[in-house]
């Protein structure tokens, strides 16, 4: 009944020191170090190449992250579990991140920063938190997480999934019909979406050109779905005023890139948020013990929508 881990191999230490003190009878190796092959029935991974096509007991495969966009599920058979990382440090940093990017945006940080380069001290006129709209894509764990706090400062928050959402003192928008409204009405835009086919690319001149002119974005969902020739010409076109972006295609951005120059563009290396070990170690076991008592696991994905 070995768990295998595939990932960073200091987290891995990690991940073993509380393996060991919580589940002393549940064997736990960090790869390469695999053992008996035969032995292994839970993997958790990044990116775990073919090995859940060449360990023949395997059951159950976890990703260490919020996300599985980074697995190829053509290489993890149908008939295995996949099962993304729900663990409170992966909400506590994106909203941290994101609250101090959209502050930063709205009180003018980006031209403040300009102004001091030029060394000019010209104050601007103070705009209500409330006469700001928020507009947040994907309304899964974070996405809700994100909008609670943002509330908290009185911003005007709205959100957008696929599905139909009911949130308490939030706008709610679904489908393409949805998808406009929320556009038309965001200053400042959100993407928290997973990378699916439906959302590669959609961060695009056409969402950019939906936005009340002046909006900004930022951008902490999945390089793959920013057009960077298409934000490059909104920027350019005063159409987006700033962007913050966390997640980048390719990653890492090459240097020569042009949104590396752009004055009001900050870059950040994929670091908004990330997996805890000591409460991974306790999301992975609880979803243990729901497994083998015949309950659903916190985080399993519908692999026809891809998350």
């Amino acid at each position: 009944m070995t768990v295998l881990y595939k990932a960073d191999p200091v987290r891995g230490a990690l991940w073993a020191e509380r393996f060991a003190q919580l589940a002393p009878n549940v064997p736990f190796r960090v790869w390469p170090d695999i053992g008996d092959p035969t032995a292994v029935r839970y993997l958790v991974a990044w990116q775990p190449g073919d090995l859940a096509l060449t360990l023949p007991n395997l059951e159950v495969v976890f990703s260490v992250g919020a996300g599985v966009d980074q697995l190829d599920l053509s290489q993890i058979p149908a008939h295995l579990p996949v099962v993304r990382m729900l663990e409170p440090g992966i909400v506590e940093g994106m909203v941290e991140y994101v609250t101090e990017a959209v502050l930063a945006i709205h009180r003018d940080l980006f031209d403040y920063g300009l102004q001091q380069r030029a060394r000019v001290w010209q104050p601007m006129p103070l705009r209500a938190a409330a006469s700001r709209r928020i507009g947040v894509l994907g309304l899964g764990m974070l996405g809700r997480s994100v909008l609670e706090r943002l509330r908290l400062f009185g911003f005007a928050c709205a959100g957008w999934s696929r599905s139909k959402h009911e949130l308490e003192g939030i706008d709610c928008y679904a489908g393409e019909a949805g998808l406009d409204e929320l556009l038309a009405r965001a200053d400042i835009l959100i993407c928290l979406l997973p990378l699916t086919d439906a959302t590669r690319g959609l961060l695009s001149r056409r969402v950019f050109d939906m936005l009340p002119r002046g909006a900004s974005l930022v951008h902490v969902g999945r390089g793959p779905q920013l057009v960077g020739a298409d934000l490059l010409d909104a920027l350019q076109r005063g159409q987006i005023h700033s962007a913050v972006l966390d997640v980048t295609d390719p990653e890492p951005l090459p240097a020569d890139h042009p949104l590396w120059a752009q004055p009001r563009v900050r870059i950040t290396p994929h670091i908004a948020s990330a997996t805890r070990p000591e409460p991974a170690v306790d999301a992975v076991l609880e979803n243990l013990r729901r497994y083998r008592s015949g309950e659903r696991m916190n985080g399993l994905i519908d692999r026809t929508r891809g998350y």
